[in-house]
């Protein structure tokens, strides 16, 4: 058997989908249409409960839910592939890196945009939460940017996992909502955008580079 992820194209699944071409083994996609409301159908719910993606069904059978786990457990057991720092210090900043961009930037900064409807029961008020997502997800590009540690990549010790999950809620800023992202992630987009795992994440899912 092989790893498979739940995933939907252009969903926060899509840096998962990069780690595992970064680590080049076997796997398999297993679409849920969210769009459609297949997360909320029986069908998925009894394999994933949470409603939500991605998920990744190990090759035992067993199921690991939120990004930060599955990015975690797919480092550490594919350590040749060097996604992940093997220290305490790089390892926990990692953990936090990813914390942020996925727990705080992808719900404050982009569901408000996109499903503004779960912020507010008044359709009059939808504007005014679209718009909070876009200075929220503003604001919160601009601390990383200020707090970048230097070099090419989210850690110091070079590409790791936290790079594909700021580089999902990048790609939603810049190619969704026409976000100005500061300097230093408008740069650190383009050169996700020039790793070949990241190309051939994008044309497997039908987005643009």
């Amino acid at each position: 058997m092989t790893n498979t992820l739940f995933y939907a194209p252009g969903a926060c699944s899509l840096g998962i989908h990069i780690i595992l071409e970064e680590i080049g083994k076997p796997y398999e996609l297993a679409l849920v249409n969210l769009k459609a409301g297949a997360q909320h159908q029986a069908e998925y719910k009894t394999i994933n409960p949470k409603s939500k993606v991605p998920a990744l069904k190990r090759d035992d059978g067993s199921l690991l839910t939120e990004f930060p786990v599955i990015a975690t457990w797919l480092a550490k057991s594919n350590p040749e592939a060097g996604l992940l720092p093997t220290d305490l210090e790089g390892e926990t900043r990692a953990a936090e890196a990813m914390a942020y961009f996925t727990g705080t930037i992808h719900p404050y900064g982009f569901t408000r945009q996109y499903r503004p409807s779960n912020f507010t029961p008044n359709e009059a008020d939808i504007p005014k939460v679209v718009e909070a997502g876009k200075e929220a997800a503003n604001k919160y590009f601009t601390l990383v940017d200020g707090q970048w540690l230097g070099g090419d990549w989210v850690l110091p010790s070079g590409y790791s996992v936290a790079d594909a999950a700021l580089f999902f809620v990048e790609y939603w800023g810049a190619k969704r909502s026409g976000l100005n992202l500061p300097p230093k992630l408008a740069a650190h987009l383009e050169r996700m955008l020039a790793r070949p795992a990241v190309q051939r994440m994008l044309a497997q899912e039908g987005l643009e580079a």
